[in-house]
């Protein structure tokens, strides 16, 4: 923290009492955070996929309102737990999928809402360079895999934009194997999910192709991330790691850059990246949970696509673990599971039946 905030930008105070203390380990340290906090407060939650359930539900019972970096859970399970629990204590939970606020993903998405007609076909591909491994080799392939980790992005934006359109049917997901086995880390290195949507208004099916990867080599983004889309009536395609601004410095690798994400220079000392959409997914929950707090709006107010909660991602829960399921059973098809023809969240996920 002082080397990336305090060191860079003008009056930033890091004062913080953190759980554990720096010189402790206690994976259970968040039970005395909780307690710590009170009713109304806000919880944001960035930590290894598997913890997310418990260190949440702790918050939820506290009558907290949850912020939970993606994917929410691994678990339909889970989800529905975390989703009744929030309705009895009457705060907001949401996902933290900041592709939302991207200018360039939401313009795409009200263009295929508003114009491109019954989904037919897309193909999204996120990845990050084999490094990370390292970074992650504490819980890769241990607790969570790559596609719980990237794929959630562009299947959040898929569910976010076909919300009411067409609804996930079925998963199938393949694997890519080796780089990391070669380093001692039994897990996959790349992970294609394919779903099958179906669109609500005559029955007719698209077919998403999702892929992530985290032994991609250094490039001139940290992160690969792109997606090409059609409807019936038109396409669009998004290349997310790249804005149109490169630069080139003394002593370090070319780059891609994005500000439109997070302006990390400064100006005149002071941070200045308020307007990056890395920044606002983080203002627009606290300002929704203040006006909660303040009795001018209610958590149900925010199921309308302003905010991922956790009533309104049951679709991205389920399909990646239909992935996950898919992947140890070599492949075998799953299938989302519906009350009924008009419902869009599933309630069960079961093997296909061939």
């Amino acid at each position: 923290m002082k080397r990336c905030i305090e060191d860079v930008y003008n009056d930033m105070d890091l004062t913080c009492k953190t759980f554990p203390g720096d010189d402790e380990v206690n994976p259970k340290s968040y039970v005395n955070a909780v307690a710590s906090c009170k009713p109304g407060d806000v919880a944001i939650i960035f930590t290894p996929d598997d913890t997310h359930f418990d260190i949440a539900l702790e918050c939820i019972n506290k009558g907290m309102h949850v912020m939970v970096t993606k994917p929410i859970v691994q678990t339909l399970r889970d989800h529905k737990i975390l989703a009744e629990a929030a309705k009895e204590k009457n705060v907001l939970v949401g996902v933290e999928v900041h592709k939302r606020l991207d200018p360039f993903y939401a313009d795409a998405r009200d263009r295929a809402r508003s114009a491109l007609g019954n989904f037919q076909y897309m193909y999204a591909y996120m990845s990050q360079p084999k490094h990370q491994l390292e970074t992650f080799k504490a819980w890769a392939g241990k607790s969570s895999d790559i596609s719980y980790y990237l794929n959630s992005h562009h299947i959040d934006f898929s569910e976010w934009t076909l919300a009411g359109i067409a609804r996930p049917v079925r998963v199938t997901a393949t694997s890519s194997t080796g780089v990391a086995k070669a380093r001692g880390m039994e897990t996959e290195d790349s992970i294609t999910l394919t779903v099958q949507w179906q669109n609500f208004n005559d029955k007719t099916l698209g077919c998403g192709v999702y892929t992530s990867s985290w032994v991609a080599p250094k490039s001139d983004v940290h992160s690969q991330q792109r997606f090409f889309y059609m409807g019936t009536k038109g396409e669009i395609n998004v290349d997310q790691g790249h804005r149109g601004c490169t630069v080139s410095q003394d002593g370090k690798p070319f780059a891609s850059v994005n500000p439109l994400f997070m302006k990390y220079t400064p100006t005149n000392g002071d941070f200045s990246g308020q307007n990056g959409y890395g920044v606002r997914s983080f203002e627009n929950f606290i300002d929704a949970c203040q006006t909660i707090n303040d009795g001018k709006k209610t958590p149900d107010d925010f199921n309308d696509g302003s905010i991922a909660t956790v009533h309104t991602t049951f679709q991205g829960t389920a399909i990646l673990e239909a992935g996950r399921m898919s992947l140890d059973s070599d492949g075998q098809p799953m299938d989302l599971i519906y009350e009924n023809g008009t419902d869009i969240d599933p309630i069960e996920i079961r093997p296909h039946q061939f």
